[in-house]
């Protein structure tokens, strides 16, 4: 198989893309403060970004890597955005309220509009019509990329209905790279799903964090599994 997603059945992508078990339960190693934001490690974590709110949806981003004298900076951006709700503590989130979590959260795989970087490392998924990200409370897939024509989800609800879920090929500006955390990957119903990582819209997010199109695709080619990357959102 190659890195490449191609997306052969709902399973495969899925289980690939979605925020795993394993990301919820994985042990504690200790606690950092990066550019002012508390980040609990993983065991093995290497990569962290942080984001640390400044003003209104406005954060500093930034890259970091442990070395042998200890974590450096290797990425950064002031133009940084957040949820148009403000910030909430991750367990108090709730959907609908265009809030971004507080914690800290797993990078698990990306997903565009493009086909897989050469030198990038995470599974990736190359968006094709009918790709939603799942917010529809009622299903066994909340919370994870579906295809509607694999069906499971309400896909036809009207944007207006609190269960609908997110049409990826609507936003091919944002989405052109984003990077998948795993928040609320225990499926807890109406606290919100599809938190990533993406590229600038023209203001706030509805609870993302997004960052410029240059950090972003940065990003998507420093980040490495192997590293157990995690993001920290702060205030």
């Amino acid at each position: 198989m190659t890195r490449l997603l191609v997306a052969t059945t709902a399973t495969l992508v899925a289980g690939l893309l979605a925020p795993t078990s394993a990301g919820a339960e994985v042990r504690r190693a200790d606690v950092v403060r990066l550019d002012g934001v508390r980040v609990e490690l993983r065991a093995g974590t290497t990569q962290v970004v942080t984001v640390d709110h400044t003003r209104g949806v406005r954060a500093r981003v930034s890259l970091w890597r442990l070395t042998a004298g200890g974590w450096e900076r290797q990425l950064t951006t002031t133009d940084g955005r957040t949820g148009y709700g403000g910030l909430v503590d991750g367990d108090r989130r709730r959907q609908g309220s265009g809030t971004t979590p507080l914690g800290t959260y797993g990078l698990v795989s990306t997903f565009g509009t493009h086909a897989a970087d050469r030198r990038a490392l995470l599974p990736h998924h190359r968006i094709r019509e009918g790709d939603h990200w799942v917010q529809d409370n009622a299903s066994d897939f909340y919370n994870q990329l579906r295809n509607r024509r694999d069906g499971g989800f309400r896909w036809w609800l009207p944007t207006s209905d609190p269960d609908s879920s997110e049409r990826l090929t609507d936003y091919p500006r944002q989405y052109e790279w984003s990077i998948v955390t795993d928040f609320n990957v225990e499926q807890v119903r109406h606290r919100g799903s599809g938190i990533f990582l993406h590229v600038n819209g023209r203001g706030a997010t509805a609870g993302c964090v997004s960052a410029p199109r240059r950090f972003i695709r940065s990003l998507v080619r420093l980040l490495d599994p192997a590293r157990v990357p995690v993001i920290g959102v702060g205030r």
